[in-house]
């Protein structure tokens, strides 16, 4: 779908928890992160390999999505 405008509108956000013992950071990607400065709308397979997670500063690889 899209937005007017030509935006892309996602059906849900993509969402994805940290799971590194008591961490439990979401990247949400209708928000972004604004920390590493990954704009709005950034899909998390889109993120830089060399992303780290804002709160405990792990890698992607310590995300799992959320249903």
């Amino acid at each position: 779908k899209t937005a007017e405008g030509g935006k892309r509108m996602s059906q849900q956000p993509d969402m994805y928890r940290c799971q590194t013992t008591s961490c439990g950071y979401i990247y949400n990607s209708d928000r972004g992160d604004k920390k590493g400065k990954i704009p709005k709308g950034t899909r998390f397979a889109d993120l830089p390999e060399d992303w780290k997670c804002p709160v405990c500063g792990a890698s992607k690889k310590s995300f799992e999505p959320m249903m």
